[in-house]
């Protein structure tokens, strides 16, 4: 039967690089979000480990069903955090909406961030 980590079992993914420093983005905090019929569905709250990911998959198994999801990274409170003056004066929370296909079983979004700019990829 396969774990929540193993390669057949379906799940959702992320980690968060912090591109102005070089370093994996410690901290972070992430909402994940299912949207359904315009109503919006908490389904997950996390905080990035030491290496910029979630110690878990976010969603894992049956619980990863098709349909619209969002998630959204405190980078504003990161930042403010990061000792780098004014860094958190401009980004505060970044949403990344993005959809889950049948049949797909690894979704993995990475966000790469700097105090003025993010950039997003289906990764693998």
């Amino acid at each position: 039967m396969p774990t929540p980590s193993s390669p057949e079992t379906p799940r959702l993914t992320t980690h968060v690089l912090d591109t102005a420093h070089g370093r994996p983005a410690a901290g972070v905090a992430v909402q994940l979000w299912r949207l359904t019929d315009g109503a919006r569905e908490e389904v997950a709250r996390t905080l990035t480990n030491a290496d910029g990911r979630c110690d878990a998959p976010l969603l894992a198994g049956e619980a990863l069903r098709p349909g619209i999801y969002e998630l959204v990274f405190a980078v504003g409170a990161y930042f403010a955090g990061s000792g780098d003056d004014g860094a958190g004066d401009f980004l505060d929370e970044v949403p990344v909406r993005f959809v889950v296909r049948p049949g797909l079983t690894h979704y993995h979004v990475p966000l790469l961030i700097a105090p003025y700019a993010y950039s997003t990829y289906r990764g693998s």
